[in-house]
């Protein structure tokens, strides 16, 4: 079965009840039991709920994974897959990443004995270098969030087998249309399905894909005791989201190339982050890893941050709002919005600077997106 097929088919057969052909919202916290433990598959909606299992069973099936998850949040997932690791346990951690990320690493786990070490997974002997023996778990971003970075998921699956450490690859940006980590060697796979699988900025979920039974023995467990599940309307939201998700990211994918494109001859640019550019440094690798290039287009301009922090009040069309992924066009400011988190020093050893500006380009018609940056371009001075 192809990857349009399973978007609109996996896990969503038509309700036996009723023949209705879209799976049903079950909005029941619990269920009839006929005797003590006899049910029909379910008892408690935390536990399990069918329009969930429908969602985590169509996730897995497009991350071609063997177990799924779904949750309340991204941030919800992270947390659970945390949760996996012991007191002492030690984790490499690429440094370009959320900054939600960043803040549960060094502001909440450090707390519990943790310990994280940041490096440039952009050579991946950074990260054989960076392990020990207490080291557990290798998390990675690939693209980074916003610097549009591309870290080789193989290469690093290797590091991380020979090493017996799980690695956890987030996927949120590249969504598994363009990009499979799983099979390229991760164990762990996480979403914020707030993003391209909802894909309409109207709900806030998370997901988890694996492979191995005894991680999702540990999963499932955490996930029933923990609590952090979504709602069975969100769950319905997000499988409506992902029946267009190809459609949907194959035009994300183009208009994203012709901004890059537009933006990287501009006059009043200073510099363009997008891997499906000949000039982006790991353009290759991305062409190899990666099936599309995605929706994330960042740059700076050739000026002062004042203007930069006023050029994204100006953008007819980008609406100036943090996060990514809707149908829609937002531009945010990275160092002030999703990394503000993130100290400054940290965020420029990586590269994020104060001038950054990052887009999520959306699927209306590129003509007017393009006019939508050309009346904000003309609208600023920088420097020739």
């Amino acid at each position: 079965m192809k990857f349009e097929t399973k978007a609109i088919h996996c896990g969503q057969a038509p309700d036996e009840s009723t023949g209705a052909i879209i799976t049903p919202i079950y909005q029941t916290s619990t269920y009839v039991q006929t005797a003590i433990g006899k049910n029909k598959g379910y008892e408690y909606s935390r536990v399990g709920n069918p329009t969930r299992t429908a969602l985590e069973e169509n996730i897995t099936a497009l991350e071609e994974g063997k177990y799924g998850f779904a949750f309340a949040s991204g941030m919800a997932a992270m947390n659970t897959v945390m949760n996996l690791l012991k007191l002492g346990a030690h984790i490499v951690v690429s440094n370009n990443l959320y900054g939600g990320t960043y803040r549960l690493f060094t502001e909440v786990y450090v707390n519990y004995g943790l310990t994280f070490d940041f490096v440039d997974a952009l050579n991946p002997d950074n990260i054989a270098k960076a392990i020990n023996k207490k080291t557990k778990l290798i998390w990675l971003e690939t693209p980074t969030n916003p610097l549009l970075k591309i870290l080789d998921i193989k290469k690093i699956a290797g590091i991380a087998k020979s090493n017996n450490c799980l690695l956890v690859v987030d996927n949120t940006f590249a969504t598994p249309y363009l990009q499979q980590p799983l099979k390229l060697g991760a164990d762990i796979v996480v979403h914020s399905t707030t993003k391209y699988l909802g894909g309409h900025s109207d709900i806030i979920g998370g997901a988890i894909v694996i492979k191995d039974k005894d991680c999702y023995n540990k999963l499932a467990f955490y996930q029933k005791t923990v609590g952090g599940v979504p709602g069975p309307f969100d769950c319905w939201l997000v499988l409506r989201g992902i029946k267009t998700l190809a459609l949907r990211m194959d035009r994300h994918n183009e208009n994203a190339l012709v901004i890059a494109r537009y933006l990287e001859k501009h006059s009043k640019v200073e510099k363009v982050y997008y891997p499906g550019l000949p000039s982006h440094p790991q353009y290759e690798l991305a062409k190899k890893q990666m099936s599309g290039f995605g929706g994330i287009v960042s740059f700076e301009l050739k000026s002062d941050i004042e203007t930069t922090k006023k050029f994204v009040s100006l953008t007819k069309y980008f609406s100036l709002a943090g996060s990514l992924g809707g149908v829609e066009s937002l531009i945010e400011h990275p160092a002030s919005m999703s990394h503000a988190s993130i100290p400054k020093e940290k965020r420029l050893e990586v590269g994020l600077t104060d001038k950054l500006i990052r887009l999520s380009v959306g699927i209306e018609n590129v003509e007017d997106l393009l006019e939508g940056l050309e009346q904000a371009m003309s609208k600023i001075s920088c420097k020739k």
